[in-house]
């Protein structure tokens, strides 16, 4: 029940495994919180997701179901360069040695920022990415010069987690950083969308499953779900098994009777927005994604997209502010004012996107619900325990592994 990235991906491996697949989505449109909508006159995302090249499940899933993520992906090595040039950008080339040649080519960094963070990186990899699972992101850093906090820390931390390092599991932030460098070549890659979210995946998914007859049933909100000795009935209708894919709250509405000790650990998630202002702007940037210098009201956004390089209307920017508790208005006048300060644009807002319950809050400690929830029962979701934040990459696995499991038998 749920057609987001984990609902997609349950489905298509479960078919894939030989499983009669019905899919629920209580919307008419498939992808969860990363979709595309209806813009001003144009169709826009719900937000700006990056993919990294280590998100190696997305991308099979994608060419599995005809989506080639060569043409709908603009790959480019990590890069968190501000206009004014600061900051750090990785060539391409082994982990270490990229690492080692982006820290030395840092603009703007002292030979001691440089030094500092050499010496920590080596330490995390030295300890292999592990450290105490009650530190902050903030504490694990708290002996790095500020400005390597500020223009690589705060803004790989803010990217990954959606959380502020001041409140962010470190754990988590390390294994990212392992998995990212060291998983795969070009893991650290940033893959920018050059189409709109729905391309990427819940479309041609979509048209895969209806291909393979699993029975799609959008615009379908499931109201209640009950067991029965051969498995669940699902708004009375008799399933073998069934895999909720839902968002933590509704999972949590429809498992309050089966699993309620379930129930209740979804509900204590706390969760962090992403806000997206869309801008028309009189020309672009130089380059697809900057880093901007961010810190309260004033200067909301961390990251602006230039969507007219990434198959937009031209002059079309993006501006994306994680964990945003403001209000809206506040908002757009702060992305105006950072776009005439470090952008040197003069902007015009269209429309702006804010996702108020976009990822979990990836605090330390943190316990996360289950695969498992009763019997012939899983759920699945970028919330669900695993080993990593709530990414694409991250749901993707979950449904994965929710229909390996789902497909084994009793």
């Amino acid at each position: 029940m749920g057609a987001g990235w984990a609902g997609i991906a349950c489905a298509v491996e479960a078919v894939r495994r030989g499983a009669r697949v019905t899919l629920f989505e209580a919307g008419r449109q498939a992808g969860g919180r990363a979709r595309a909508v209806d813009g001003p006159g144009m169709v826009l995302d719900n937000g700006q997701h990056i993919l990294i090249g280590a998100y190696t499940a997305t991308l099979e899933l994608m060419r599995g179901v005809g989506a080639d993520p060569d043409a709908l992906l603009l790959r480019q090595p990590l890069s968190l360069r501000f206009a004014d040039g600061g900051g750090i950008a990785l060539p391409r080339g082994p982990a270490m040695a990229a690492l080692l040649a982006g820290m030395l080519r840092a603009r703007g960094w002292t030979w001691r920022d440089k030094a500092a963070l050499l010496r920590t990186a080596a330490g995390w990899r030295l300890r292999g990415f592990r450290c105490d699972g009650h530190l902050t992101v903030a504490a694990l850093c708290r002996g790095l010069p500020p400005r390597v906090r500020e223009e690589l820390i705060d803004p790989l931390c803010v990217s990954a987690l959606n959380t502020p390092s001041e409140q962010a599991g470190a754990e988590v932030f390390l294994r990212v950083l392992r998995d990212a460098l060291f998983s795969v070549p070009g893991g650290s890659d940033l893959l920018l969308p050059r189409a709109d979210l729905g391309a990427l995946l819940p479309e041609p998914a979509l048209r895969w499953l209806r291909a393979h007859r699993c029975e799609l049933r959008l615009g379908c909100r499931v109201q209640t779900l009950q067991s029965t000795p051969d498995g669940w009935m699902v708004d009375g209708e008799a399933f073998e098994r069934v895999v909720i894919a839902c968002p933590p709250g509704e999972a949590a509405r429809l498992a309050d009777a089966a699993a309620p000790a379930w129930s209740r650990q979804a509900r204590q998630l706390r969760f962090e927005p992403i806000a997206t202002v869309y801008a028309q702007a009189a020309q672009g940037l130089p380059r697809p994604m900057l880093a901007l210098r961010s810190g309260g009201d004033e200067t909301p956004a961390q990251f602006v997209f230039d969507r007219g390089r990434l198959g937009g209307p031209s002059g079309l920017l993006a501006f994306v502010a994680s964990a945003w508790h403001g209000e809206r208005e506040q908002l757009e006048s702060g992305v105006v004012r950072q776009a005439r300060e470090q952008l040197g644009l003069a902007l015009q807002p269209l429309s702006t996107i804010v996702e108020k319950r976009a990822t979990f809050a990836c605090t330390p400690g943190l316990v996360r619900p289950p695969l498992d929830l009763a019997p012939k029962l899983l759920a699945c979701g970028d919330y669900i325990d695993g080993p990593y934040p709530a990414t694409l990459e991250g749901a993707v696995l979950s449904g994965l592994d929710a229909a390996r499991k789902a497909t084994q038998p009793f």
